[in-house]
Parts: structure tokens; sequence; C-alpha cells
């Protein structure tokens, strides 16, 4: 029994010296980023408020026009897979996929160049092209571009009191991303200490990836030794005494007492941050694989969006200024998906009607479609949701609602989310992928409904379950470089 406290105590002492520093900023950086989040970039909302509106009047091609000097859009062979109309350098335009054709002369836009790209950047931000001063042109990524493609990117940096900087991409002539020295400063301290995000090591997907995993397994084991040691160590008195009971003092006894109280929290937090990084092959496995063109009927037929009529848009849209219009197809049926200024929803128009579509798509007509397309596989439940259920939620209410559950009878015991405003599925989620959401969700980020929306009592607990894994895991690196040194 003594050998085995002895090799208990020395792997644990020596194991926390090597990952101490790693495991108390890991507890650190996650107290900042429940309020910073992920890394700084361009949202989607921001993005849209900064889009000029759309000028129907100077339209004078139709999508088919677009498509067809876009050699038909993307791929050898087939029909564009994304069309939309959107504004590019003021002028409208047509994205086919990833190839621009301005809409009123029929040009295609080349890659833009520093100085344009300067006047791009001075109009997203409003602000004099004066006081958006060049950089350099990025033809590899850095600490802010992780995972973005293609390059290069033209950086700027912009003369405010923000300290922004923004990069814009040549293909598209459109800003692609956006950080403040806030956000640049968050980040350090949040995001990328707690992902291991440095852009020397993330650039290397690999190495990242394994150093990641093996990081957080080793802190497993070494959660696991405190707490074995916190049993071992453990002294029986007669009579019972607490202060007898724990065999040190001074900073020591404090560690030995905040490893028993948070060890378990730190094991479970350094393994449920291991599966975020899917080690393991179940993680991987698919479920039922439902088609998207099951709820479009398949791509867009582009002849049936007709040239667009300025004045007819306005009266459609009640004057609304217009973002982007999509040409989708929804159910067999052709509509424009249209964003409008100063909204997030978006909105269906019919193409032969020009009637915007205020009811959903029937659960009737989404069922039946399932049913056709998978005839050999049970649905075992289907229901509208109204609020959020345990495997489709988002904390800032992002996710669509209402949404229609679909439970089949596969093997894998699929459940399907369908959004009914756009005939479109929103999540597809398989048994295993339910325990994982338990087991990294749930272990990781403490989301269990009898506390997560009833803030603060989350923020309460959460922060002092993480001060308290960062207290036990600094007492333990001081002390052990203490030993070290003498």
């Amino acid at each position: 029994m003594k050998s085995l406290r002895r090799f208990l105590i020395l792997t644990h002492r020596y194991l926390g010296l090597a990952l101490g520093l790693l495991v108390a900023m890991w507890f650190a950086s996650g107290i900042v980023m429940m309020y910073a989040g992920s890394m700084p970039g361009l949202t989607p909302q921001l993005r849209l408020e900064r889009l000029p509106n759309l000028d129907l009047t100077r339209v004078r091609l139709t999508p088919m026009d677009a498509a067809s000097l876009a050699g038909d859009g993307a791929g050898p062979g087939g029909p564009p897979g994304r069309v939309q109309l959107l504004t590019v350098l003021d002028r409208p335009a047509y994205r086919v996929d990833r190839t621009t054709v301005f809409a009123d002369t029929g040009e295609m836009l080349e890659p833009v160049g520093p100085a344009l790209a300067q006047t791009i950047a001075s109009r997203f931000m409003g602000v004099p092209e004066e006081r958006i001063h060049f950089v350099r042109t990025l033809t590899g990524v850095d600490q802010w571009t992780l995972g973005q493609r293609p390059m290069p990117l033209h950086k700027f940096r912009v003369d405010d009191d923000r300290g922004t900087e923004l990069y814009v991409q040549p293909s598209t002539a459109e800003v692609s991303t956006v950080t403040t020295r806030r956000e640049r400063a968050v980040a350090w301290i949040g995001a990328i200490p707690h992902w291991l995000y440095f852009a020397a090591l993330r650039q290397d997907q690999s190495l990242w990836y394994q150093t990641v995993v093996w990081t957080s397994s080793a802190a497993c084991v070494l959660a696991v030794l405190g707490l074995m040691l916190g049993v071992t160590q453990f002294r029986k008195t007669r009579p019972f005494q607490l202060s007898r009971a724990i065999p040190y003092v001074g900073w020591m006894r404090w560690h030995y007492i905040t490893g028993v109280l948070f060890g378990l929290f730190t094991l479970t937090w350094a393994f449920s941050g291991l599966l975020s990084m899917e080690p393991f092959a179940w993680t991987n496995a698919t479920g039922l694989e439902v088609d998207r063109d099951v709820f479009t009927g398949g791509p867009p037929d582009l002849p049936a969006f007709t040239t667009l009529d300025a004045a007819t848009w306005d009266r459609v849209l009640s004057g609304r200024a217009i973002k982007e219009i999509e040409f989708s197809r929804i159910q067999d049926e052709h509509y424009y998906v249209v964003r409008r200024a100063g909204e997030q929803d978006r909105v269906l128009v019919d193409a032969k009607t020009l009637e915007i579509r205020r009811e959903p798509f029937s659960e009737r007509s989404l069922i039946d479609r399932l049913r056709t397309a998978l005839p050999d596989v049970p649905i075992l439940d289907s229901e509208l949701l109204t609020e959020y259920d345990s495997y489709y939620y988002s904390r800032g209410q992002q996710t669509p609602l209402p949404v229609l559950r679909v439970k089949f009878g596969d093997p894998a015991e699929t459940w399907v989310y369908i959004d009914p405003r756009m005939s479109q599925i929103t999540a597809e989620i398989h048994r295993l992928n339910r325990v994982e959401r338990w087991l990294y969700n749930g272990f990781h980020s403490l989301d269990f409904s009898f506390w997560y929306d009833k803030r603060p009592l989350w923020d309460i607990g959460m922060i002092a379950l993480l001060l308290g894994g960062l207290i036990s895991s600094a007492l333990g690196l001081f002390m052990g470089v203490k030993r070290l040194i003498r």
C-alpha cells in the first residue's frame, strides 16, 4: 500500500508540473468564454447590416443569363448549386456559386487589388478612405483568419477608437473578417488558450489535433490520480475528526481540500474537452441520411425566375429595401428568398404570383415527402415543437422555432428537425449523437435544464466550479515548482 501511495504521489506531482499551467489556463479561459464566446469574426447579422441596399432598377440580366455567362455556375455538366443577387462594388451582381456576374452589364468580377479593396473597406466601415490603411496581402492565414479559404486576403487597419482591423476577399470583393482591439484582447485570454488556437500550431491540423487529444487525455489521468490520492491519503481517526483526517498543513492542505471538492468536475471537463475532438470512432458514426432534395425537388430551374421589376417589388415588399435575394426551389415550387433591411428573418416570395408566402409548409407535406424518400424506414413519432428540447436548442435563440421533430425507427434511431417555414432540415441527430450531447455539452457546459436557462443561477454555479478548479490547479503548480526549485 505504501509503494502504491508513493507511485500515485510522484506521478501526480510530476504530471501536475507538466500540465498544471495548461489546466489552470483552461479554467481561467473557460470563465472568459462564458461571456466572450468564440473567435472574433464577421457575424451574419453585421454582414447583412453593412450590405448595401439592392438597386433593382439597374438589373438587366435574369438569373439564367448570369448562370450562362458564368459557365453554368458550378460544376461540370451540372446546374449551379446556389444563385444569389446582391450588391457588389455598388452594382447589382449575381453570385453563381463562387462566380460573380454583374447584373447590369454581364461583366465578370475580376479579383480586386489593394487600392479597390481599400474602397470596399471604407464603404463597409462608413469612414473616409484616408482613415483606412493597407497593412499587407496575406497569402497564408494569420491568427484571425484561421480556417478561411481561399487566399489571398487584403488586410487593413482603421483609424478609429476601437482599433478595427478587417480583411477583404479579392475574389468576391467583400469583407470576410472584422476584429476590434477589445475582441482580439479577449480572444487571447479566452478562445485562443482554451482551444490552443495559436496560429503556428493551428495551421498544422494533424499536430493541433494530436496536441489537444494528448493533453486532454493526460489531464484526465492527472484528475483521476488526484481523486485516488484524495481517498488513499484520507486518515481514519477514532473518534472521527476532520481536521486530523487530512494529513496536510498550509498550502498543501488547501490543495487537498479543493482537489477533493472540485476534482470530479476537473475530470469531467477534461474528458468532455477530449470528446470535442471526436477521438473515438463511435462519435463519427452516421445515422439516417436524408437527401436535402427531398424538400426542394431538385436544383432551381432558373428560367422560372424572370426579370426583376423594381416597381412591382416595391409594391410587394411595401417599400422595404432589399439586401439580398436567393433563387430557390422549395417543394417543387420556385421562390425568391428575400432578406430585407433591418430584418433577420427571410421572406419567401412566390416566383409565379410574386406574393409573399405567410404560412409555413404543412406538417403533412413535410412528412409525406419523408415517407416517399424513405419508404422502408418507419416514422415512429412527429411533433411540432414551439420550444427547444434537450437536443435542439441554442443559447442565443438563433435556431428557428417552431420546428417539426420526426423520429425514425432506423437502427440508429435518427431524429430529424425540419423548419416548416423554409421546408428545410435544420438538424439530424442519431442515438450516439444524443449520448455525446450529454457527455460533451452536458459535462462541459453543464447545460442541464434545471438551471441552464435560469441565469444568473447557471453563471454563479459555473464560475464557482471553475474558480475552484483554478485554485486547486494553481496551488498544485505553485507547490510543485517550489519543490522542483528546492
